[in-house]
């Protein structure tokens, strides 16, 4: 059954910005929560930063660990839930990247079918992602093509999204609250 009140947020902005506090923040009026956290803990400091993460949610949530198909993983989920918050579209963007290094992955069809399960289901979702584009230009060829990746998937998802939050220093602007649009759709 479609709901007609569910929602696409995406949440984007700088590390330690509060981005995820304010996705767990908007999470936490619902009551059943599917946390899908897109991190593997690749070095000891990482897995700390996971385990800090899971502490810090509320026992009450779902976890969903997947760091590449997530759309296949939300599919696969039997839960009925009020919101899906996945943190985050960077992380599972690098890991995308670093699959397979000898190939370039298809961005625009990893976002297309995370965007068709968000379509094909009834539930709202908070999803996160950092901005990556305000700083200088990487020095390494990898540093750019995921720059370039992560514009492409953040494009995408803001696009297609009812509100987009952006935040810096810990303030929240919503851009499409104040008529921000794609840049192909202003008047000339």
């Amino acid at each position: 059954m479609y709901n007609a009140q569910k929602s696409l947020t995406l949440i984007i902005g700088g590390a330690r910005s509060g981005k995820s506090s304010l996705a767990e923040k908007m999470a936490s009026r619902h009551d059943r929560v599917l946390f899908v956290a897109t991190a593997q803990a690749g070095d000891a400091e990482m897995a700390e930063r996971i385990a800090a993460h899971k502490a810090s949610r509320p026992d009450t949530w779902d976890t969903l660990e997947e760091s590449l198909d997530v759309a296949g993983a939300l599919a696969r989920q039997s839960g009925n839930y009020d919101l899906v918050l996945i943190d985050c579209l960077t992380v599972w963007t690098a890991n995308l990247m670093l699959e397979d290094e000898s190939t370039i992955p298809d961005y625009d069809a990893a976002s297309d079918a995370l965007l068709r399960a968000y379509d094909e289901g009834d539930t709202s979702w908070v999803v996160v992602t950092n901005e990556v584009g305000l700083g200088v230009v990487p020095p390494s060829e990898s540093g750019r093509a995921f720059r370039d990746a992560l514009g492409r998937v953040n494009t995408t998802f803001a696009r297609h999204a009812d509100r987009v939050i952006s935040m810096t220093a810990g303030l929240a602007l919503d851009l499409k609250a104040l008529g921000a649009v794609p840049w192909d759709q202003l008047d000339r």
